[in-house]
């Protein structure tokens, strides 16, 4: 479904992602954890071809939809408006799959997305993406500012959808503890190289990931060497 390869990503002279490889096969939930400043998100904004790599490549099969860090919605249209420009490129626009997945939205779909909860706008920007009928779901930060309960929530209707739907989801977490609970399979990005990749029954075990995610007591460089 994706797959990246030696991508080196450039803020003028600051190298944002230096020679980074992925894949995501179709169905796969994978997890791209790492600190606020890896370079996470700039490679979510280069496979979604708003970034320019300086060198490396990336291959996408089927259409590609991203649910933003901190959500980004029009918060003066209403929920079912910003619904229906996450379909703006299909000719089908009806956000009742929408519904049936996050029933509250229905009861809010004529609110203003900019008065509800952060909870709220966030089933709303997911709701968005999914509007386009991705094959491939890319959520930035779902445990954005939320609180435990609402994560679970949400983490739960995304990962029922791709078992349902065969849909692919890329997550990108600070959390890594969610991420790696809700993926199988994960990859670390710091200082934006990959670190370690791997399954992430095996990653959660590794007292580097503890030592710097997971709240171990490990000192990183030692498990890192």
């Amino acid at each position: 479904m994706l797959s990246v390869s030696d991508l080196v990503v450039r803020y003028g002279s600051a190298v944002a992602l230096d020679g980074v490889s992925l894949e995501v096969a179709r169905g796969e939930m994978v997890a791209l954890v790492g600190p606020n400043g890896a370079g996470k998100s700039t490679l979510l904004n280069t496979i979604s071809g708003i970034l320019k790599p300086a060198a490396g490549s990336y291959r996408l099969e089927g259409r590609l939809a991203q649910v933003p860090e901190g959500r980004q919605l029009f918060g003066d249209l209403s929920v079912e408006d910003n619904l229906r420009l996450g379909a703006w490129s299909l000719k089908k626009r009806d956000p009742r799959p929408i519904y049936e997945l996050f029933p509250l939205l229905l009861e809010m779909r004529n609110r203003a997305a900019g008065t509800l909860s952060g909870g709220e706008q966030q089933m709303v920007a997911v709701g968005r993406a999914l509007m386009a009928q991705p094959d491939l779901l890319a959520v930035d930060e779902l445990s954005f500012g939320l609180a435990p309960l609402v994560v679970d929530s949400l983490a739960t209707h995304v990962k029922r959808l791709s078992e349902q739907t065969g849909m692919a989801v890329l997550l990108v977490e600070q959390n890594a503890r969610l991420a790696l609970e809700l993926c199988p399979r994960a990859y670390v990005l710091e200082a934006g190289r990959i670190a370690m990749s791997g399954p992430s029954d095996e990653l959660r075990r590794s007292q580097a990931v503890q030592a710097a995610y997971l709240g171990g007591a490990v000192d990183v460089e030692d498990a890192l060497a």
